[in-house]
């Protein structure tokens, strides 16, 4: 997403125990430059399709109310469920394909691998389809106790047939680390879709939900498409035996991230079946409504990281000093960046809320501090779980996601059974705590990995402020509260502003800005 008792005599050395020479601080200020310059470029066009998305989920919730925003949310759920299965993992293996094909510098390789995963994506897209078209009845029984959905659902198949796609496209833009396309890709997909839906949502109502997610998933396959067709790769000529083998590599890596995602998937969407039989429609729209605002900022940065942390830590798979450095930087920089917005979200998740959907959703605030929580973990969690991937070990990443797995699906019918909807969101933070104490022990075995000491000042910063805010709102007066969560986003955000000028070479920082730094008394130490 996402060996208990290692040997530690059999663990390769940390990074911080290999004796270091001078250039490495170099390296590491070069990668920390990298990490930045990348995350700022995809975290621009994330940015701007999350304000994008924002405007549609407003409008959503205002047109449809909480039970429509609910059934919006199942929808969703089943889309993205087939998709999952049907998909084979191929967005995340195909991009590890991609990487290492153009890390080699053969030309053959790279379009060989190119022409398989754009054929295998248009294969799963079709079996994707069928599925949803021949199971639409037992999916609508399943999901609603009757088979009177069943014709929005085999609607929905097209909206997976495109979404496969677009995603094989997807894949290949970022194992080539076009990184550019792939932010502008996710922008005019986002910017396209919001416009169309909500006219769809606005003239048809909850008609118009099932047409509407056709639609987003019709505008991302136009745009993916549209900078796929910038790639010049030459056209192979390939044997059906290349091609099986190719694809079989493809499959055997996509197995484990398709059964991962499905299960991730699988347990939102169990989720909303326990709130829908347990509270009611109205509870699960609630529930939806504090899912993607939850998720939304630490979404954006996780996801903004990735799109070059993925690639990079996959070329140095082998190299396990390297390997843990980068997982360490990313880590870094993914707690400076995610702390202060996750402060500010567990502080003003009432105001927050209010502005995003309407005051019918103020019983999602509760629920959203808790998700908080557990996307704070996410931070820490997500860098050293791609250890695994990076590595190729299936198996054992089917093993720490299974395990994930079960224990949110018992966490969440234990405490929405004892808790209502708050327990959903309890539910999510408990089983971020038991994979990190699951995940932390097996990466130590498979790569030596230990949080470095700059990681650890930081994460106990960070996790002592985001509990002393949240226990707050239970402890004292709302307004006290509100200013001691006030007061921990000004610290932690100035923190965190001038730890990431330090990590970053001045000479990367555009003019303005440096000018402005220096007024306000901030010098480099380089510079000083």
């Amino acid at each position: 997403m996402s060996l208990n008792s290692p040997n530690n005599q059999l663990l390769a050395p940390s990074l911080e125990a290999l004796p270091q020479a001078a250039p490495t601080a170099t390296a590491e200020k070069y990668t920390y430059d990298q990490i930045l310059k990348s995350s700022a470029l995809v975290g621009g066009g994330q940015a701007v399709g999350i304000l994008i998305r924002i405007v549609r989920t407003k409008a959503m919730a205002l047109l449809l109310g909480p039970a429509g925003f609910g059934l919006f949310g199942l929808y969703g759920s089943i889309a993205t469920l087939t998709q999952s299965i049907a998909g084979m993992g191929i967005n995340s293996s195909g991009v590890r394909q991609i990487a290492e094909a153009v890390g080699s510098g053969d030309t053959e390789r790279i379009a060989m691998t190119t022409a398989v995963l754009r054929r295998t994506a248009i294969f799963l897209g079709l079996l994707g389809t069928g599925l949803l078209l021949v199971f639409c009845r037992q999916v609508s029984a399943l999901t609603f106790g009757n088979d009177r959905h069943a014709t929005a659902i085999a609607l929905l198949s097209v909206a997976v047939f495109f979404q496969l796609i677009s995603d094989g496209q997807g894949a290949l833009i970022q194992g080539m680390r076009r990184i550019l396309d792939l932010a502008k890709m996710g922008v005019l997909g986002a910017l396209f879709g919001t416009l169309i839906s909500i006219v769809m949502v606005y003239f048809l109502r909850d008609k118009g939900v099932v047409p509407a997610l056709v639609a987003v998933a019709g505008m991302a396959i136009i745009t993916s498409w549209w900078y796929v067709r910038k790639i010049r790769v030459q056209t192979p000529s390939v044997t059906f035996s290349q091609v099986r083998q190719e694809a079989g590599a493809l499959l055997k890596l996509g197995f484990a991230f398709m059964a991962s995602n499905f299960m991730t998937l699988g347990i939102a969407y169990a989720v909303r079946i326990i709130l829908l039989r347990k509270v009611g429609l109205a509870a699960t729209g609630v529930y939806q409504a504090a899912w993607t605002l939850g998720g939304l900022y630490v979404g954006f940065i996780l996801q903004a990281m990735a799109a070059d942390f993925y690639p990079r830590l996959t070329a140095s798979a082998n190299d396990n000093p390297a390997c843990n450095r980068l997982v360490n930087e990313q880590t870094r920089v993914g707690l400076l960046l995610a702390g202060p917005g996750v402060l500010g979200t567990l502080t003003f998740a009432p105001v927050v809320i209010a502005l995003f959907y309407s005051g019918k959703f103020g019983a999602a605030v509760g629920i959203l501090r808790w998700i908080c929580l557990g996307t704070t973990l996410q931070v820490i969690t997500w860098p050293m779980s791609f250890i695994i991937v990076a590595k190729g070990k299936q198996a054992i990443y089917f093993g720490t996601e299974l395990a994930w797995t079960l224990a949110s699906l018992g966490l969440a019918w234990i405490c929405v059974s004892s808790f209502g909807l708050n327990g959903a969101g309890m539910a999510f933070f408990g089983s971020y705590v038991s994979y990190g104490v699951l995940l932390y022990p097996i990466v130590r075995q498979l790569s030596g990995f230990r949080w470095s000491t700059a990681n650890k000042q930081t994460g106990l910063l960070f996790l002592a402020l985001i509990s002393v805010v949240f226990c707050g709102f239970y402890a004292l007066p709302l307004l006290w509260a509100a200013c001691l969560g006030t007061l921990a986003v000004l610290v932690s955000g100035i923190y965190s502003i001038r730890v990431l000028f330090t990590l970053i070479s001045w000479d990367q920082i555009p003019g303005p800005m440096r000018r402005l730094l220096v007024r306000v008394g901030f010098v480099p130490t380089s510079s000083a």
